[in-house]
């Protein structure tokens, strides 16, 4: 079965700092361009950030920019998002995606406080 699982989320201040983890399974994760998501309450998904699948090509939504990097460990089937300077409007759902799979995390609960 294929399994992506999401870790890292929580309750962070504003200017604080975060890193998300997608634990891969059940996929040639190295063949993959991966990407995170979020979903935030009464909006749609949307995309925050891409890899490619050898890690060389990134790509983040312009309000992350500058303060987010995706990152991925092909040895260990990890994908990462680090967040830093986090805002209140950065608060979602985070999504863990194997982008052409079209296979979906769970997610994992990013709140920001003021």
């Amino acid at each position: 079965q294929v399994q992506l699982v999401e870790s890292g989320g929580g309750l962070v201040q504003a200017g604080g700092s975060l890193r998300l983890s997608c634990a891969a399974s059940g996929i040639v994760f190295s063949i993959n361009a991966m990407g995170w998501y979020r979903q935030a309450p009464g909006k749609e998904r949307v995309l925050v950030a891409r890899i490619s699948r050898g890690g060389s090509v990134t790509y983040y939504g312009d309000s992350v920019k500058g303060r987010f990097t995706i990152s991925r460990d092909n040895a260990n089937n990890t994908l990462y998002l680090q967040m830093n300077n986090l805002k209140p409007e950065d608060t979602a759902m985070y999504y863990c995606a194997a982008l052409m799979l079209n296979y979906w995390g769970q997610g994992t609960q990013v709140t920001v406080s003021s």
